[in-house]
This record gives structure tokens, sequence and C-alpha cells, in this order.
């Protein structure tokens, strides 16, 4: 038996869709006997209802940027936590106030706060059916079981300021 594990943008999912043979090639792997996996920054429940609609079976999901970790009946096997003080702090970040959304990753949904142009993430939820909360800054305090923090920037040059600055602030509790 061999192991292999795919990212999900840009990788298997190229140009809105995931080719043909890019699923023939799952299932032929997989058929022989072998694991497959999907590893990507996206949620879990992000992640799902797209290979659901391909047709791609897996053994394990490493979604988060390696935040959880699910075997293929969607059972939790590793989830990592930020605790709501540290969300909280990383959210009144001058940088990180210039992302166009801030959405937090939790084990069953995605909360969603600061959506403005830019955000992909509403799009992605109407599209393929995913769970968001709507939230607003007081409700950080109240979020449990996070184990992502995710920003967007238009430029390159300020994610990757506020990517040193927030590993710089915050050693050992985000990545």
């Amino acid at each position: 038996m061999k192991i292999a594990a795919s990212d999900y943008d840009g990788t298997l999912f190229r140009e809105r869709t995931i080719s043909n043979e890019s699923v023939r090639g799952v299932h032929e792997w997989r058929a022989a006997g072998n694991k497959f996996g999907m590893v990507s920054g996206r949620d879990y429940g992000m992640l799902t209802p797209q290979l659901e609609h391909y047709g791609i079976e897996y053994d394990f999901i490493i979604a988060n940027n390696g935040g959880i970790i699910r075997d293929e009946s969607g059972n939790v096997i590793y989830r990592a936590n930020i605790d709501s003080q540290t969300l909280k702090a990383v959210s009144i970040e001058p940088l990180v106030r210039k992302s166009f959304h801030f959405a937090f990753s939790a084990e069953d949904t995605t909360y969603l706060c600061h959506e403005s142009e830019g955000s992909w993430i509403m799009r992605e939820a109407d599209e393929w059916d995913f769970p968001i909360t709507k939230i607003t800054e007081p409700d950080i305090l109240n979020l449990v079981d996070v184990h992502q923090f995710s920003l967007g920037f238009d430029d390159p040059k300020i994610s990757e300021e506020c990517a040193a600055l927030l590993n710089e602030k915050f050693p050992g509790k985000i990545c």
C-alpha cells in the first residue's frame, strides 16, 4: 500500500473544476489498494461538498493548513485550538484590519466577520452549500474550538508583513 495526498486549490481543483482525468486517477489509485488524502488550507466543510460533487473519495483530509485532520468517515482525529483571547488580540492588530475578511474555522462551521469586496467565502458558501455563521467582533470572545483564523489580502506584501508580525507577536499560538 502507498499513500498519496494532494493540495486542492491550484492542484486538484484548477480553473474552478476537477478534471475527469484527475477523478479517474484517484479512483484507480484507491482501487489498487492505496490511500488518498486531501491537504488544504480550506475548511473541511468547504472541501467535502466539492469532493462529493466530483466523486472524489478520500481516506483522510488535512484541512485548515493542518489545524484539523479527519478520517474517511469525517471523524476528527486531530484538532489544534486557538483560545478566544488570542483570536481577539489578533483581530485588533492594525495589519490584520486590512484583511477583506476574518474567517474562523471550527469543527462544523466557519464563522465570518468583516466580509468586504475581495472575499470569496460567501460566494463559495452559496455555490457549494457549506455552513457559514456570520458574526460581529464582540462574538469573537465567545468562539470555542477554533483551529484556524484566516485572512485575505489583495496585496501579497501586506499578507507577508502580517504573517511575520503575527508569528512574532503570538509565537506558538498561531501558525
